[in-house]
């Protein structure tokens, strides 16, 4: 039976804090769990991949059934939601009910060092990635059991689309990248050219010949079957690592580029530049005939280095892009190859494997997310297979791997169930309640995560020459090891402290220190921009323009460090919080800081009143934070030409049944998109139902939130959980993302500050 493992280390790891917040699976030979629960898991797995094209995401029943059976919580998997046809009454009684059963269930799924382990849906080619590396490496049976391999071949046949292709993500249309890498991967995992269920791998085949073969995959795709042997480097757009030894002032050196790019290219230009390739086997000879409709030995790899399917060309290079590609491949390449000038390529090579050992060593080996790991585990592994840094690598693999009802896949970032992120929201949430007091053991264990989960240190050494900024105080977006500042995530776990701070610590314990509170403003104050906003890890490095050299094709605004809406109100929120509590701390500082950061939101609302949301979908997500920051600093539906607009935006797109169902092609194409079939969704009607009560919307009128409490209540499930719906996150505006603690946290945030603001007022 599959265990999940929390904060538990093991041979070649090491922690600043006791692995808190670590989730690994292990498959247990010897326990083969009741009968009952084998029912259960079993049960769930048809019932998904019976429903897999109309329900696309998985429940997380797999982890869920064994936390809420360490938490002495009986769960039902089959209770269904009520009828939405059905009329709920909307009382204090009610609501008081709906949320005990919503809390009772939520503390039952918390592990016990107080964070709540689950899933981080993201890019369907992730898992791929990770099984190149390791085949390449030889890995690949050592690392990943049997049961390993059957849980990952069961997601990838899952996560197939009717077509036989892969979408960029779950919900999305057949992509070459996906459909190449997901059909490779399965053959690496040791299925045959006909195998899989509905003859899968043979549709899988046909879908790419069809779209033109493996020729046509973006960049990205070219880099990693290059990698494997089954593309030739000669088809790939340069990546020169030359770029790394520019100075630090030149617009296009690599430290300058946005983290997640940055941790992205400079292994893929160290790749490039040595054009490494792995072992040729047998296998790698086949594929090379499986993936594309040519002869491989007759391809026009010149030719190929400028193709992209249509289905993956989101953001198609630029004529600028296309003429630099040229002026490399044609003149830049030959020169840097020839003596003398050959120097300047070992010498890149060189520094940019000591720049990777230092990120190694700084994030313990889990870098800043799965792709940025799989690239760096295998530059480590060309330097050389039998280092210790390359055992410390394999370590930190099982850290990657989550285990659902739709299989075994490579999530987005290390552990991510975005650990701190989602208990900083989970403790506003349960606070809004005025049930709050009754589940103080769960707060006291969330409260210890989150002061567990601060990062007490910089990076090593002289980290501004690494690229790198400042990390004392911050949170990362998921577990301290990691050590990757985050502004929102720092400034939502700082609320979520300051919030505490105010209750008894016989129940939600005690506080953290003062000087740490301090060192988590410094981080904040550090991350401001010039022009008010706030980006994510980092201050912008360099310009906008730097956009035009995009070589993803798949992504958009994915250079440069952008400033963004919720991160500029978390930061505006938090620090409005800490300086009620330290009101002579930085205080010019902090005042100064506030206020340019609220001209930056304001500046960012669209004409109909709402804020395109980056992280969320998208324009209730984005429009919901805008209201919360304009709201810290005292800005109201009276004396705000902007909040009153954006609750007229809001209020436009509330739908018939009361809630609010925006669809992920909001941030795609940057338009308000309903969900097909104008369908609600749970936690779209939660932000909104925030929003509003924050602008005063029950004070003017309070229908239209009665109707959204009175769906979000006849959705919850009968043991307390809600149901799993459509991604609610987005990144990089073709990115959608799986948020599984969502569906918990925000309607009970609604529902308590909705029970607080609306009824107890009446």
């Amino acid at each position: 039976m599959w265990k999940l493992k929390i904060a538990e280390g093991g041979p070649w790891l090491t922690s600043g804090n006791n692995h808190v917040g670590r989730e690994t699976w292990e498959f247990d030979r010897n326990d083969a769990g009741s009968s009952e629960e084998r029912d259960v898991v079993d049960a769930a797995r048809s019932e998904f991949q019976k429903n897999r094209f109309r329900t696309r995401h998985s429940s997380d029943v797999l982890a869920r059934m064994q936390l809420a059976k360490e938490n002495n919580f009986s769960l039902d998997q089959k209770q269904k939601p009520k009828d939405h046809e059905t009329t709920v009454d909307v009382n204090i009684s009610t609501i008081s009910e709906t949320l005990r059963r919503a809390l009772g269930y939520f503390s039952a799924i918390q592990a016990h060092d107080g964070h709540w382990p689950g899933d981080f849906p993201g890019p369907l080619f992730t898992t791929a990635t990770m099984i190149i590396v390791l085949y390449v490496t030889e890995s690949l049976g050592s690392t990943l059991s049997s049961e390993h391999r059957k849980e990952i071949c069961r997601y990838l046949y899952n996560r197939q689309n009717i077509d036989g292709g892969w979408g960029l993500h779950a919900e999305g249309e057949s992509s070459m990248l996906s459909s190449a890498l997901n059909y490779t991967a399965l053959r690496l995992l040791g299925e045959g050219v006909d195998d899989g269920p509905d003859m899968s791998m043979p549709k899988a085949r046909k879908w790419i010949h069809d779209h033109g073969g493996a020729t046509m995959v973006p960049i990205l795709g070219k880099v990693w079957l290059s990698v494997l042997g089954v593309f030739e480097w000669s088809g790939v757009n340069p990546i020169p690592p030359e770029l790394f030894l520019l100075p630090s002032f030149v617009p296009i050196q690599p430290g300058r580029l946005w983290s997640h790019f940055r941790m992205a290219f400079i292994p893929m230009s160290y790749l490039y530049g040595k054009k490494f390739v792995g072992p040729i086997t047998k296998l790698v000879l086949s594929l090379r005939e499986e993936l594309h409709i040519h002869p491989y030995k007759k391809i026009n790899w010149r030719q190929a280095r400028k193709l992209c399917a249509k289905e993956d060309a989101y953001h198609p290079h630029t004529w600028l892009q296309e003429c630099l590609s040229d002026c490399l491949y044609s003149f830049g390449e030959p020169f840097l190859a020839r003596w003398p000038v050959s120097y300047m390529r070992r010498r890149a090579l060189r520094q940019i494997a000591e720049f990777l050992k230092y990120e190694d060593d700084n994030s313990r080996y889990i870098c800043i997310g799965a792709a940025q790991k799989a690239l760096s585990m295998l530059c480590c592994w060309s330097e050389n297979p039998n280092s210790d840094a390359f055992k410390n690598h394999l370590a930190r693999v099982a850290d990657f791997l989550w285990l659902g009802e739709d299989g075994m896949k490579v999530r987005v970032n290390f552990n991510d169930s975005c650990q701190s992120w989602d208990v900083a929201f989970a403790v506003q949430a349960i606070l809004a309640c005025s049930v709050a007091e009754e589940f103080g053991s769960t707060l006291k264990k969330a409260h210890h995560f989150i002061k567990a989960s601060q990062i007490l240190d910089n990076p090593s050494g002289d980290f501004g020459r690494r690229y790198r900024h400042i990390s004392k105080g911050g949170w990362a977006f998921q577990v301290a090891d990691q050590g990757w500042q985050v502004s929102d995530c720092t400034a939502e776990a700082l609320k979520a402290l300051l919030l505490l701070s105010k209750f008894p610590s016989d129940i939600v314990g005690d506080q953290m220190e003062t000087c740490r509170y301090h060192d988590a403003v410094n981080v904040l104050l550090s991350l401001q921009n010039p022009n008010g906003g706030y980006g994510t890890w980092e201050l912008a490095r360099t310009y906008p323009w730097m956009e035009n050299l995009n070589m993803t094709e798949i992504y958009a605004d994915i250079m440069v460090e952008h400033q963004y809406v919720e991160c500029t109100s978390s930061a505006i929120q938090a620090l409005a919080l800490f300086r009620q509590k330290y009101p002579g701390h930085r205080e010019d500082e902090i005042e100064q800081c506030i206020r340019r950061a609220t001209e930056f939101i304001e500046k960012l609302q669209n004409e109909d009143g709402s804020w395109f949301g980056s992280w969320g979908i998208c324009f209730t997500y984005g429009t919901w934070f805008a209201i919360e920051g304009l709201s810290a600093v005292g800005q109201c539906y009276d004396n705000s030409t902007y909040i009153r607009k954006a609750c007229q935006f809001l209020l436009s797109k509330q739908l018939t049944n009361g809630g609010w169902g925006e669809s992920h092609l909001s941030s795609t194409t940057k338009a308000y998109t309903n969900l097909d079939g104008e369908k609600s969704h749970v936690v779209n009607t939660a932000w909104a139902m925030l929003a509003l009560m924050k602008a005063g919307q029950a004070e003017r009128d309070p229908s239209p939130l009665h109707e959204a409490a009175r769906l979000i209540m006849s959705m919850q499930l009968g043991n307390g959980d809600f149901p799993q719906e459509e991604m609610i996150g987005s990144f990089l505006k073709n990115g959608p993302l799986c948020y599984m603690a969502y569906r918990n946290i925000f309607p009970i945030w609604a529902l308590g500050e909705y029970h607080r603001l609306v009824l107890c007022s009446d």
